[in-house]
């Protein structure tokens, strides 16, 4: 009997789930944080879930830092680390409003979260020190990408900065969303080349760094989740970006059910995966792309769930080549 080409995960989180996240250089721990206050460890090998932390308020994002420690961000504003060999946790700082996002900077060993305060900041992971706090504008932080020395912040007033980590005195760039409608997502190329980003309005859009027009020539936003029945469409938000490291293909996931695989460079779809339960609320590639990380729930902060919602739930899904390399 070969593996299942995708399995369910037992112990699931019991509200929204704002996040999954395997962990580096593996595929067989992943992490996820929920609405119910969880950061939970899953050992997706032995489908069993290895440790729960639990916060008194929404978590809205978990990150590795290494493979027995990760940060988690809250709704009230607070930056929790937890060893999972140890079973404690301590608070490494906090914002003044929700923490939307955290990412782990191996460059400079620190961690990076972003505010509704409007600011993100890096901290100290071993001294838990915030070593700089940076203002995003006017708008609130509601997407985040970090690679290496880069970090593109998506805000609620639909601006994207660029940064780079080695010198925070100043944002790189500071660009206008190409898409109309409230940014849900948004990723940083494994090549560094550019970023992709989604909207709540089923669009996504492929943009570069680089300032050459020649360069600006090539970006491109397309349509997708969305359905079209009697000449009604449907047009569904794209929750979910996820890169493929070793292709540069990515992930899209949406309020339709549907996990699509792009290839961007080429303006290609190469598959659609079944529909599942509920909308895609988080994705995730693992460090070789061999495994995909999808979590399906409803978005209670934006939608209204249906009377029959069905319970979250997350699938890890074994991908192959022909499903995520460029053709």
């Amino acid at each position: 009997m070969g593996r299942p080409t995708e399995i369910k995960l037992n112990n699931p989180p019991a509200d929204v789930i704002s996040s999954v996240k395997f962990g580096p250089d593996s595929n067989q721990y992943l992490i996820s944080s929920s609405w119910d206050g969880t950061v939970r460890f899953y050992d997706v090998v032995n489908n069993s879930l290895r440790q729960k932390f639990v916060h008194d308020v929404p978590v809205l994002d978990v990150a590795f830092v290494d493979i027995v420690h990760a940060v988690s961000g809250s709704l009230e504003g607070q930056l929790k680390l937890f060893d999972v060999n140890t079973h404690t946790e301590s608070v490494v700082g906090s914002h003044d409003m929700a923490v939307r996002c955290v990412e782990y900077v191996d460059k400079v060993n620190g961690i990076l979260s972003g505010s509704w305060d409007k600011t993100i900041k890096l901290w100290d992971v071993r001294d838990k020190q915030c070593v700089g706090t940076y203002e995003q504008s006017n708008g609130k932080v509601y997407s985040m990408s970090v690679k290496e020395e880069k970090i593109v912040v998506a805000t609620s007033d639909r601006k994207v900065l660029i940064w780079d980590l080695r010198n925070m005195a100043q944002y790189m760039m500071k660009r206008e969303s190409s898409l109309k409608y409230q940014t849900r997502s948004i990723r940083i190329y494994p090549n560094k080349e550019g970023y992709v980003m989604s909207s709540i309005e089923g669009r996504v859009a492929v943009e570069y760094f680089d300032p050459d027009p020649e360069v600006q020539k090539k970006k491109f936003a397309f349509k997708c989740h969305r359905n079209k029945e009697d000449n009604m469409e449907t047009i569904y938000p794209v929750n979910a970006i996820s890169f493929h490291n070793v292709y540069n293909t990515f992930a899209t996931g949406g309020s339709d059910g549907f996990v699509n695989i792009w290839d961007g460079f080429n303006k290609k779809r190469l598959c659609q995966f079944h529909q599942y339960d509920t909308s895609i609320a988080s994705l995730h590639f693992s460090n070789d792309g061999s495994t995909l990380a999808i979590a399906c729930s409803y978005l209670d902060e934006f939608e209204t769930p249906p009377p029959t919602a069905h319970d979250p739930t997350i699938y890890v899904r074994y991908v192959n080549d022909q499903e995520t390399k460029p053709k």
